[in-house]
């Protein structure tokens, strides 16, 4: 039995926790740039085998406001033909979104905002990117959706092995 009290005299029942809430209140393209080098350069000669490649990296930080938080996802997508390895069209895209976030802890804060606001922009960017494609005279690229998740994963995993290193490289100094 707990000692609480209210003031009547009954026992003082504890707060539940406030459940985690995102709010987007905002969503831009901070920056975007398309090569096209099939139009630079002419049509390459021969078969066009297309590998598309697609790299992902994300910056988060805290904006002025309480609990509002600004996500940057950047993608970086690349074409080239397979069989001679010129580059088809370059795409970058770096798409932000702000964020009102409440009643996550702030041991998992950082987590929170690389994996569920990335993911909640992604629809938008992935359409972004399809008609960026397609008005660039290339089919309509649908990227595949990004596991956010195993991508924070290595980015830990990454930041781990460097702090790993650095004082092993600070001892040779």
């Amino acid at each position: 039995m707990s000692d609480e009290t209210t003031q009547n005299g009954a026992e003082a029942k504890p707060q539940p926790q406030q459940p985690p809430s995102m709010r987007i209140l905002a969503q831009f393209v901070r920056d975007l740039s398309f090569e096209n080098m099939v139009a630079q350069k002419g049509a390459p000669s021969g078969d066009v085998q297309p590998e598309i490649s697609v790299q992902v990296s994300l910056d988060a930080r805290k904006r002025g406001a309480d609990n509002q938080f600004e996500v940057i996802t950047k993608y970086r997508v690349t074409s080239t033909n397979k069989t001679e390895g010129s580059t088809l069209f370059l795409a970058e895209l770096d798409y932000g979104g702000v964020f009102q976030i409440e009643g996550v802890p702030e041991d998992q804060l950082h987590a929170f905002l690389m994996i569920e606001c990335p993911r909640m922009l992604f629809p938008f960017v992935r359409r972004i990117v399809s008609d960026l494609t397609r008005d660039g005279g290339f089919p309509a690229f649908n990227m595949d959706p990004v596991d956010f998740v195993a991508l924070y994963r290595q980015e830990l995993a990454r930041r781990a092995q460097q702090n790993q290193q650095a004082p092993a490289d600070q001892r040779l100094s």
